[in-house]
């Protein structure tokens, strides 16, 4: 007989008025609240001066981070609109305390805008702990400040603390809106701003938008920086190439705005913007970035696929003309192409249509054929006017062909038939007993004598060991062929499992985190980079969808009669120290991996109990892919200056 169900007191309903969800559920609003959502506050405020911008009616932007924590955001836009709208509110209390209500919903105020919701200045202001202000409209300035509490009271009686009143009178004409907010730390994490992620998205909004300024004053340090390019995309492009040998000085640009159809039936036409620059470098690795609306999509979408239709079209038709290849041939692959491509797709469109909420991929198909006819056009005026120049790119991409097909058996290798056959398994790995990919570990380990530590010293039935010797090869400046017929980088394929490009198959990772365990010394750390670049350049999915860890290795080992402890750093050894009170002591430092007993591996590095694990993200893959060219391309030059300047500024050379 079923048990009888009680009554649990289900009699109501609650309603969530005004900014309140925002605050009950910041994470449906910014994403989360951390870091990251932390600075997505910024952003918010800064895409409402930027749409001013893109509008024709800003031409700078000044943010600042005070001394006091707070951020401010000013530009000579045209001012949010004062007066009184229908609800009874002024456009400043309907932009900063009501959700979905601003300037950018149908044909309003702004025809492209990359806001969707109308959201973001009202979710920041609900998640500060004050907002300020300032409107210069009209020859007049305007002020207005809402506080915590007044957020939850807004909804109800639709005014702040006080109301939106004018504070000064203008003797020029101005205007422009400035907002500066207090993040709430009783809903947000208390962290910290990083001026180095606020001013590469504020360089990258400087690039998007040709001609704007931007500003970024630092008024903790001191430290002021300014950005401006009249060349746009073809100075990002220019920027994002510097460290990666250029196979020809000219950058290919275009841009062109046209009416497009709505894919609908509603017969609604409006004007599409496409703006593209892109350059060959003599490194194998491409680098594709599309935007829309200044929204980095992330997974592409419609105009990163137009793009790649014209130019695997173009360069095909031009390799048949000039005789470089013959009718009965194989064409040329897109990734023969992308080889050592750099570009940039930016896209302006007033009713973009993302799939997914992070707004990764575009997905409106009048774009595809669009911007498939502005690269087009552009690829084959420059082939046509610059014969010398395409030959070398043609030259170029027909040797990229051949070493791909040189490189089929080598890629064919990397194949498995399913997660778990250990038939194609490096004999060097010692795999672990279970087979649920949700839970096994492997650590890649430098070194035979940290390696058989390791296999002493884990739990035989979820961790996995993959010794390797020496440095591994750099990826950044070897050709494909090569880096296929290493032994070293083939063992990490096979015991992933996953596969490379165009083999990759995420279904068959057979390890839920990808550990490396290197020394905590110079030899160690180029290692782990070495390790790291692979993984960025041929297996980014592992590390975008979190599976990417490195290992913290203690340096020291502090003992006191049968007291035994470790220390992760020089801090924690001197804290150690003090909390010995002067107690007779011995310090052991740790090398190398290969120095600790298995016990001792356990314990400090492999024990999920106590282990420290770092794991790898990419918040921005536009810098990772600067920082991996500029770190381990084959240009010697910067990085030898970059050590001269930051030499200075190291303390422990082997940490």
């Amino acid at each position: 007989m079923a048990e009888e169900l009680k009554d649990s007191g289900y009699t109501e309903i609650k309603e969530l008025l005004g900014l309140e969800p925002v605050r009950v559920r910041p994470g449906m609003y910014i994403g989360d609240t951390s870091v990251k959502g932390l600075h997505h506050m910024i952003w918010e405020i800064v895409d409402n001066s930027i749409d001013e911008a893109m509008a024709g009616y800003a031409s700078r932007i000044i943010v600042t981070i005070t001394k006091d924590g707070s951020i401010m955001v000013d530009d000579d836009g045209r001012g949010i609109p004062v007066n009184k709208q229908e609800s009874g509110l002024s456009g400043v209390e309907l932009a900063l305390c009501k959700l979905h209500a601003g300037g950018k919903f149908g044909d309003g105020a702004y025809k492209v805008s990359g806001g969707l919701h109308g959201v973001g200045a009202s979710v920041v202001n609900a998640l500060s702990k004050w907002m300020k202000v300032w409107v210069k409209r009209e020859d007049k300035v305007y002020f207005m400040q809402f506080d915590n509490e007044d957020i939850y009271h807004l909804p109800h009686n639709g005014h702040g603390l006080e109301s939106l009143k004018q504070v000064d009178l203008l003797l020029e004409k101005k205007s422009g809106t400035t907002i500066e907010f207090f993040p709430d730390f009783t809903v947000m994490e208390h962290n910290v701003w990083d001026d180095v992620v606020i001013a590469a998205r504020l360089k990258e909004l400087a690039y998007l938008n040709k001609g704007i300024k931007i500003i970024l004053d630092d008024q903790r340090t001191n430290n002021k920086q300014e950005w401006m390019f009249e060349g746009g995309l073809k100075q990002y492009v220019e920027d994002l190439n510097k460290d990666k040998n250029p196979l020809i000085p000219q950058i290919i640009y275009g841009e062109q705005t046209k009416e497009l159809k709505a894919p609908d039936e509603s017969n609604r036409k409006y004007n599409v913007m496409c703006e593209v620059a892109f350059q060959y470098n003599k490194n194998y690795v491409p680098s594709v970035y599309s935007f829309c609306n200044n929204i980095h999509t992330t997974e592409g979408g419609t105009h990163e696929e137009g793009f790649r239709l014209a130019i695997v079209r173009i360069v095909n038709k031009f390799a048949l003309d000039k005789k470089l290849m013959k009718e009965k041939d194989d064409k040329i692959s897109k990734d023969d192409i992308l080889e050592g491509l750099t570009a940039i797709i930016s896209v302006k469109h007033p009713n973009p249509q993302y799939k997914g909420q992070t707004k990764g991929e575009l997905g409106n198909s009048e774009v595809r054929p669009f911007v498939n006819d502005v690269v087009s056009n552009i690829l084959e005026k420059f082939f046509l006017e610059n014969p010398e120049e395409a030959n070398t790119i043609l030259k170029k991409i027909l040797f990229a062909k051949e070493a791909r097909i040189r490189s089929q058996e080598a890629r064919e290798a990397t194949r498995r038939k399913s997660p778990f056959d250990s038939g194609n398994l490096p004999g060097k790995l010692t795999d672990c007993e279970m087979k649920d990919n949700s839970v096994t570990e492997l650590y890649i380990v430098e070194g035979d004598s940290a390696g058989g530590s390791a296999k002493q010293g884990r739990d035989h039935a979820f961790q996995a060991i993959l010794p390797i010797r020496g440095k591994i090869l750099n990826v950044e400046k070897a050709k494909t062929t090569k880096i296929f017929e290493n032994e070293e980088i083939n063992a990490l394929i096979n015991a992933i499992g996953v596969g490379v490009k165009p083999e990759f198959d995420m279904t068959k990772l057979r390890y839920d985190k990808v550990v490396i365990m290197t020394d905590a010394d110079v030899d160690g750390a180029h290692i782990r980079i070495l390790l790291l670049t692979f993984f960025f350049r041929y297996l980014t999915p592992l590390i975008e969808q979190g599976h990417v860890y490195a290992a913290q290795p203690p340096l020291y080992k502090y003992m006191s009669g049968k007291i035994s402890q470790y220390a992760y750093s020089d801090e924690e050894l001197e804290k150690i120290k003090k909390e010995g009170k002067g107690e007779k002591f011995t310090i052991q430092r740790y090398k190398g991996l290969g120095e600790m007993d298995a016990q001792q591996l356990w314990e400090t590095t492999m024990d999920p109990e106590g282990r420290i694990l770092h794991q790898v993200t990419i918040d921005d893959a536009i810098r990772a892919d600067q920082m991996f060219s500029f770190l381990m391309g084959d240009d010697v030059q910067p990085r030898k200056d970059f050590i001269s300047q930051n030499a200075k500024f190291v303390k422990n050379l082997d940490v």
